[in-house]
């Protein structure tokens, strides 16, 4: 077994000196809506069938939010199930951090709404970086706490993207789901959140985009899945390198859920066995921001994400916006 990520064995990012006390996830949870969308009526609606969208995307099944649903409300749900599996109060909570790309206004932020309903009233911002925005979140949040301006952070990524998908658009009418996921930071218990490595190409902006006026995601495919590959096959060895560790150090791969073949061609390039790299693709679809801490809460729920886990998570999403992270695990 590997020796604990802390601050002192983490290499310096860039040269910067580690930060003086560590972030932990100490709290997980998630929700998904009960509304269940198989393959089928999508297929027969753009002229395939069922098991061309599998073949295509690892996609068999994604949840939809019902008509009066809202991408606060499965926010909330994944925020409370994360507070109670933390044992933290909404009074505890110092800053909350929405990752979502499908807010429920134009204004206001989505986070404030739900720090409301959770009766939280601390400081509550949204983060926008697409599928890479919860990563972004979480980066933000560990930081605040790892410099000693919060002690107890809430992250969640959020979304509700079947009311920004198109029906008819055969490139991206089977990719997405509904859901949200959580998790709360604190500098208490074991653990740590290790390096996260950001970056972005907004060179290649209009390879994913959606406009105010058509509100609709359109991608392009081909590029997308080059794009994707190295972005994240680069990011995950940045990650492990930042933190002093190897790709045999680490137990579970966690991606973002963007397509089955992205999944199955990062772990080939990595040489990772497919049982360390986590693929719940075919049940939620591609939930964008909710996608990488709805599968930590999977993972937990089936017995495979355990304390003394070491992970890397990582994603890339529109701008072009990618990351990965390493992170010791200690929540039960």
């Amino acid at each position: 077994m590997p020796e604990p990520l802390t601050q002192e064995s983490v290499k310096p990012l860039n040269g910067r000196v580690a930060p003086p006390r560590t972030a932990r996830v100490i709290g997980l949870g998630h929700k998904l809506p009960d509304r269940v969308v198989p393959n089928g009526p999508i297929a027969e609606r753009i002229g395939v069938d069922s098991d061309w969208i599998t073949r295509r995307t690892g996609i068999r099944e994604r949840r939809f939010a019902a008509p009066d649903e809202r991408t606060a409300d499965l926010a909330v749900s994944a925020a409370r199930r994360a507070l109670l599996d933390a044992g933290r109060k909404a009074t505890d909570v110092d800053l909350v951090l929405l990752a979502t790309m499908t807010p429920d206004e134009l204004t206001p932020n989505t986070a404030p709404v739900v720090a409301n309903a959770l009766g939280i009233g601390a400081g509550a911002y949204d983060i926008g970086a697409a599928c890479t925005g919860w990563l972004s979140a979480l980066s933000a949040g560990a930081a605040q706490v790892e410099a000693g301006r919060a002690e107890c952070v809430l992250v969640i990524g959020a979304e509700t993207l079947s009311r920004v998908t198109d029906p008819t658009d055969k490139r991206t009418a089977a990719l997405f789901g509904d859901g949200a996921g959580a998790v709360v930071l604190s500098p208490d218990g074991d653990g740590a959140i290790g390096p996260v490595v950001l970056a972005t190409d907004g060179g290649m902006a209009d390879t994913i985009w959606a406009d105010h006026d058509e509100r609709f995601i359109h991608m392009e495919g081909h590029d997308t899945f080059n794009k994707a590959v190295r972005v994240l096959t680069e990011s995950t060895q940045q990650a492990c390198e930042q933190a002093g560790v190897s790709l045999d150090d680490i137990d579970l791969f966690v991606y973002h859920q963007a397509n089955g073949r992205i999944l199955k061609t990062v772990a080939e390039k990595l040489e990772l066995e497919s049982e360390r790299v986590a693929d719940y693709i075919g049940e939620t679809g591609n939930t964008s921001a909710a996608s990488i801490p709805l599968v930590l809460s999977l993972l937990r729920e089936d017995g495979r994400l355990r304390p003394g886990q070491r992970l890397v998570l990582s994603a890339v999403g529109a701008g072009f916006t990618w990351g990965a992270a390493v992170v010791d695990w200690e929540v039960r």
